[in-house]
């Protein structure tokens, strides 16, 4: 070949070479071969029988172009596997979100025995409160005072105070000088009326036998008229002092002596809060301005005097729902207003609502003061849930709903929160479940989860 026609040759393969592209350069640098023709090749690095300086030159032009595409090849291979990284990066962020997943695996049955509860949601009227002061105090109608109804002196006391007593019970016991001089009167008009009533009927017997005349019937029948009224009307002085019918009749089988004594009684059953009665004193029955000898106190029912504010009086009504609660917040009886004072306090300018309190088991004191708060009308029915069952997970208001295998998260916007209930705004509609009671275990425990995870991780 001559030297003209192996430089075209080799001009043609360059040429060739060049449009192959970044592959067909980089399969020729692995064969180390350039192909110029049929059944013919040329080793690069073998110059012997060409011309040296074309050679050289066309083998340095093709060398810049293949190190200029390797180093174009070399970037992208390098962007690629910054980008594998950041895929890898993220698969690996989105591998741990997913192992932190808000999922608590839970059973019904063991849900149950947690004391999870699960409830349907429901619209309601939204219910708007008044938190108004009350004070508890003693209902008017079970608080009784025992005075002495005959002057006399104390022999004995059976009752103190604090000392829990039934109607009827024993308080103490007078000896009265009067009470003797009225047993004793009636005793004799007893006597008469007895006498009076024998000699009726043997005169009826006589009158019967035309023995005896109309007239002295007659007579017969009045006096024993007139023995009794003598006898009826020393005995209601002696039911005036306390003295029982059980009592006048076994007087004449009375012991020596206690003729005179009567006994103060309970007209009511409670507590006795206060007692002034000392033995050996001498009591009064004529003294008004004289203090009650025993107070007694029904405190199984009381009232809670709520101040209603002038701004407020057109809002409480009677039989409005009343919950009564402590400093701390704590509900301590529940009921509705049963009256409404007409009268509006001159001092504090507030009408007065009255709520009867059940006390059976005497927590409440009367002079307690307490926080009442009143529903006031009915809104617009909304959907809400017990407030309770809204908690905060990683920092997104939620409730929890069940699933096939447990409970899970779910996100809510809530609204306003009235007597205990929170209305919710989205994120939950009406029939749906969810944790009404319960949600801070299930988030204990999703916490729980989440930091077993972390701490493996």
């Amino acid at each position: 070949m001559t030297p003209r026609s192996y430089l075209i040759t080799i001009f043609l393969a360059a040429l060739a070479l060049g449009g192959c592209g970044n592959d067909a350069a980089t399969d020729a640098r692995a064969q180390s071969t350039v192909v110029t023709g049929p059944n013919s090749s040329v080793n690069p690095d073998d110059h012997s029988g060409h011309d040296h300086d074309a050679h050289e030159d066309g083998d340095d032009d093709h060398g810049d172009h293949d190190d200029h595409e390797d180093d174009h090849q070399d970037h992208e291979d390098h962007e690629d596997h910054e980008g594998h990284e950041d895929d890898d990066h993220d698969d690996h962020a989105h591998a741990e979100e997913g192992e932190h997943s808000d999922h608590v695996e839970l059973s019904r049955d063991a849900a149950a025995e947690a004391g999870i509860r699960v409830s349907r949601a429901v619209r309601a009227p939204l219910q708007q409160s008044l938190s108004l002061p009350a004070e508890l105090r003693f209902d008017a109608d079970r608080i009784a005072t025992v005075s002495p109804q005959i002057s006399g002196r104390i022999i004995r006391l059976t009752a103190t105070e604090g000392d829990t007593i039934t109607s009827g019970a024993t308080l103490a016991i007078l000896s009265s000088r009067e009470l003797a001089d009225l047993k004793a009167e009636y005793m004799t008009t007893k006597t008469a009326e007895d006498l009076a009533g024998q000699a009726l009927e043997r005169e009826e017997t006589l009158f019967s036998d035309r023995i005896t005349s109309e007239a002295d019937l007659q007579a017969a029948r009045a006096a024993l008229a007139a023995a009794s009224a003598n006898r009826e009307g020393v005995e209601n002085k002696l039911h005036a002092v306390g003295v029982s019918h059980a009592e006048l009749e076994r007087l004449s089988d009375a012991p020596d002596g206690t003729l005179a004594n009567v006994r103060l009684s309970a007209p009511i059953g409670g507590v006795i809060a206060r007692r002034t009665a000392t033995l050996g004193a001498t009591v009064s029955a004529d003294d008004p301005a004289a203090p009650a000898l025993f107070t007694i106190v029904d405190d199984r029912v009381l009232w809670a005097d709520i101040a209603v504010y002038k701004q407020s009086t057109g809002s409480v009504q009677v039989g409005s729902t009343v919950v009564l609660k402590s400093e701390s917040g704590r509900a301590l009886a529940e009921g509705e207003i049963a009256t409404i004072l007409p009268a509006i306090d001159e001092t504090s300018r507030t009408a007065t609502a009255r709520m009867i309190v059940e006390n059976p088991e005497a927590r409440l004191r009367p002079g307690q003061f307490v926080t009442a708060d009143i529903s006031v009308g009915d809104g617009e029915s909304r959907l809400q849930v017990p407030s309770g069952a809204i908690v905060e997970v990683e920092g997104r208001t939620s409730i929890f709903v069940p699933t096939d295998d447990g409970f899970e998260p779910s996100v809510v916007v809530p609204g306003t929160e009235v007597g205990g209930y929170t209305v919710i705004l989205s994120g939950l509609s009406a029939g749906d479940e969810y944790v009404s009671e319960g949600a801070f275990t299930l988030k204990a425990q999703l916490e729980k989860d989440a930091f077993g995870d972390d701490h493996d991780h």
